[in-house]
């Protein structure tokens, strides 16, 4: 299956001089800012693994706004720095935060005193996504990492491999200051910019930015590109729900929470790959396979077409958060059920020796 990707048609202007990628891989483009034209900018971070997401820049008369900052503020002014050409005559006056996942808003410290833009529901999560939790899990993998006993070194490298590239350190924790409910229209020099609430869905707040005039999209991480979806919200229907409103909507340019600009062929593919899990998720459930075992027999079975997508292992994530859903959960896993939960995932990692990003799999 192809990757629809879209991102050899426009020009980064402003490219990091990355050689590889954060997990050490050779990129599948180029890291930096891309003019995706109609003064609208995509940064974009190769290969779309963790953290390696994408944030985005519109410029109007005199001014312009930012969609999303990076997983920690070193990334962050990496970014604010090289958008400086574009921003000289048009500085930044506001921000919009898609969702509350840290690698979209960690960077938030970095803005200084503007107006940041989220959902009610992305800013009460913000509220409890504190950078302490992921020092938390590079501490635990690199005790982990010790212990002589091959599974726990198997999980403890994929937790610490996670968190490696990141200076979580650095992070001064920086929600949102406004917040809007249901849709909200921003005009930023002249322009307007819609903002769209669609979650819950991959959390519980997600939103598109969608401007009208450039008939341009970002759509946070309702879209993964060439990587794996990973739901920690739902319920699926909702995300469901959503792709279908961006094939409805007039839109030329897409621009994903992670992976390359695409176009809506990129949408259906990620409507394909929940399309393909949930019918067997359900089958799973309805039988009493648990959780854990239906990720293995999704993954391995013979015609499962998502395994080239950069980390599989979410499966068991996503099995997990639809099995709460089966049962009618609605709340967050606490905190020894999400351990666990990523436990599994890694255990599921070190069983995909071939998968990206290889830096993460136990070496054999």
């Amino acid at each position: 299956m192809k990757i629809p990707s879209t991102v050899n048609q426009w020009t980064c202007i402003a490219p990091t001089g990355a050689t590889r990628t954060r997990f050490q891989e050779d990129p599948q483009y180029a890291e930096g800012l891309y003019d995706l034209k109609n003064n609208v900018y995509g940064w974009l971070v190769p290969n779309g693994s963790w953290g390696e997401s994408n944030a985005g820049l519109i410029v109007g008369d005199g001014e312009s706004l930012l969609i999303d900052t990076l997983w920690d503020p070193i990334y962050t002014q990496e970014m604010l720095d090289k958008m400086a050409s574009v921003t000289a005559d048009a500085p930044l006056t506001t921000a919009v935060i898609t969702h509350g996942d840290g690698d979209h808003f960690w960077g938030n410290q970095c803005l200084g005193d503007i107006d940041i833009w989220t959902s009610q529901a992305s800013y009460d999560e913000m509220l409890g996504v504190q950078p302490g939790s992921l020092l938390l899990l590079g501490k635990i993998g690199r005790f982990l990492g010790k212990i002589p006993w091959q599974k726990s070194r198997q999980v403890g490298h994929w937790f610490a491999g996670m968190s490696r590239p990141y200076a979580f350190d650095k992070v001064i924790h920086t929600p949102a200051n406004q917040t809007f409910t249901g849709e909200k229209v921003l005009t930023v020099g002249g322009r307007d910019v819609h903002l769209i609430e669609v979650g819950p869905t991959h959390t519980h707040g997600d939103s598109f930015v969608y401007i009208p005039d450039a008939k341009t999209v970002f759509t946070a991480d309702i879209l993964f590109i060439g990587s794996t979806p990973v739901m920690w919200a739902g319920p699926i229907e909702n995300w469901l729900n959503a792709l279908d409103r961006l094939l409805d909507m007039d839109v030329d340019v897409i621009v994903p929470g992670h992976g390359p600009t695409t176009n809506k062929e990129g949408v259906r593919q990620v409507k394909g790959y929940w399309e393909y899990i949930l019918p067997l998720a359900q089958k799973h459930f309805r039988d009493g396979v648990s959780a854990d075992k239906a990720a293995y027999r999704i993954v391995y079975g013979d015609d499962f077409p998502y395994l080239h997508w950069n980390s599989p292992e979410r499966m068991m994530t996503n099995l997990h958060t639809l099995y709460r859903q089966f049962r009618g959960r609605t709340d967050h896993p606490k905190i020894p059920e999400l351990l666990n939960m990523m436990r599994k995932q890694a255990l599921l990692a070190h069983d995909l020796p071939k998968a990206q990003p290889q830096v993460m799999r136990y070496p054999s």
